[in-house]
């Protein structure tokens, strides 16, 4: 099975940051202690909380929304952590 996840997690500050894989809870362990596997972009940055996840169909569409949602200004993230705006339609 070949599943993938893009995520938005909030920082201590209400920054967020969005990432994929493969496996949510690892990841998000691995964010969480600061690890070398961490994103440096989150190092020192906790506590952290996982503020939503979306299963994607593989790898290419996770980059995909990933790249999509990093363009979004905060105010359209909050609204898709609220459930108000949808993940953006791919082109097949």
């Amino acid at each position: 099975m070949n599943t993938w996840f893009v995520y938005l997690i909030r920082t201590a500050n209400g920054s967020l940051y969005t990432g994929i894989t493969r496996d949510i809870q690892r990841r998000f362990a691995e964010h969480s202690t600061g690890g070398p596997k961490a994103a440096k972009a989150l190092r020192g940055k906790g506590p952290l909380t996982l503020e939503y996840q979306a299963q994607t169909q593989n790898k290419s569409t996770a980059l995909k929304l990933e790249i999509a949602i990093k363009k979004w200004p905060k105010q359209k993230k909050e609204a898709l952590i609220a459930g108000t705006q949808a993940l953006p339609q791919l082109p097949s």
